[in-house]
């Protein structure tokens, strides 16, 4: 990759995550371009270079969230042994919450935006998520998988609803 792409491709990073914590801090409503330039360090117009408007930045954000959750999950299920599983997806996801917390609150905001393309996006996630976990379940052998997946999502969203209103004590259990 020639240094201009190199170069490219990371203020692109910078500018989603930028994003992130912008989007997470004042909400994706509030928020403007502006912010975010200011946040990176680069100029609006840069911005653009990049993303033609605010939700297609949104959409790249949720991309890369969601995508680091989907990998995060990927890799457990390929190294964890069957009894193991179910714990090691659960630690994984605590750590990607503590790691990750305004990629969480992100996720959660773009699950009451109506636009298309962001429902999209986030029913993608989840079926994704879903599948894999239903899948790697089923795999190792656990009874009522459908039902451990779904609550595993379940858990996996009051997790998050408990780190939005810090609220831990709805974690426990």
């Amino acid at each position: 990759m020639a240094k201009s792409e190199a170069t490219s491709v990371n203020r692109k990073s910078d500018i989603i995550s930028a994003a992130i914590e912008v989007f997470a801090e004042v909400g994706y409503f509030r928020a403007t371009t502006a912010q975010v330039a200011e946040r990176a360090k680069i100029s609006q117009p840069y911005v653009f270079r990049f993303f033609a408007t605010k939700e297609t930045l949104l959409l790249a954000a949720l991309e890369a969230s969601w995508s680091r959750v989907i990998e995060s999950f990927r890799q457990v299920v390929e190294t964890t042994s069957p009894e193991l599983l179910e714990t090691k997806l659960i630690q994984e996801y605590v750590n990607i919450q503590a790691m990750y917390q305004n990629e969480m609150l992100l996720q959660m905001q773009a699950q009451t935006i109506r636009e298309e393309s962001i429902q999209q996006t986030m029913c993608n996630a989840y079926k994704d998520i879903r599948n894999m976990i239903l899948v790697a379940f089923r795999d190792a052998g656990m009874e009522n998988a459908e039902e451990r997946a779904m609550l595993f999502l379940a858990r996996g969203v009051l997790c998050n609803v408990a780190v939005a209103i810090n609220l831990p004590e709805l974690m426990k259990g």
